[in-house]
């Protein structure tokens, strides 16, 4: 079971726009939320939102808090406004039937594969909301999350969990669900660019979206809700 996104230290720098507190958002191009107070964050009903973060950041955890998303479910859940969350550990649970006595790394693709296949189907044919859980750190996979929502109309924006390497990997070890060191410091330089590119004002990053909103786990905590009626 992932931690609650308050059982660590937080990561709260100074926030670049002002904001007033505790009021719902209507997010529109970028936006840095950290250690800021707001009570909702507000979507068009047929939107594509992804939730981005370093393993560990508290991504299923937030999914969990503001979608109903059991991490253990086999299946895509469905969460408030009919939104379909989509997360790559469900994959990983339903293959485990067939495919658990191997090593997890020898099956890995299979799972990255069925989770992108079921990505593109929900947005191809979901009448709702999809909420997307991805780590965000790897170019060609928000390239192509991008695409796909452009191709079938849908507007696409992110938020990214935004916590320090150090607390990202206390939360791994915390739920049980550590990766490879290596792999671990390839997603956390990614992510170091990604922060690098929003902040020099690339409008692109961390793919072509209608909105970027940057949060860390204080703001998550004070949250009550993601609603998709904007």
């Amino acid at each position: 079971m992932n931690p609650p996104l308050d059982a660590l230290p937080l990561h709260s720098p100074e926030p670049r726009l002002p904001l007033a507190a505790a009021c719902a958002v209507k997010p529109v191009g970028v936006q840095d939320l950290r250690g800021r107070t707001i009570d909702e964050l507000r979507y068009p009903p047929t939107a594509a939102l992804i939730f981005a973060g370093v393993p560990g950041a508290g991504k299923s955890t937030a999914l969990r808090k503001f979608f109903g998303a059991d991490a253990t479910a086999e299946a895509p859940p469905t969460g408030p406004s009919g939104s379909i969350v989509l997360d790559s550990q469900h994959a990983r649970n339903h293959w485990r039937h067939r495919l658990g006595r191997l090593p997890y790394p020898l099956w890995r693709p299979v799972v990255h594969v069925v989770h992108y296949a079921s990505i593109r189907a929900a947005l191809r044919d979901a009448e709702g909301p999809v909420v997307i859980h991805d780590c965000g750190t790897f170019g060609w996979s928000r390239r192509m999350i991008a695409r796909w929502a452009s191709a079938y109309g849908r507007d696409l924006h992110v938020v990214m969990l935004d916590v320090p390497a150090t607390v990202a990997r206390a939360g791994q070890y915390a739920r049980g669900r550590r990766i490879n060191g290596m792999f671990f410091t390839l997603h956390c330089r990614g992510w170091d660019r990604l922060i690098r590119d929003i902040d020099t004002g690339d409008s692109a990053a961390p793919a072509p979206s209608s909105s970027v909103v940057i949060v860390d786990r204080s703001t998550v905590n004070r949250m009550t809700r993601v609603s998709f009626d904007g």
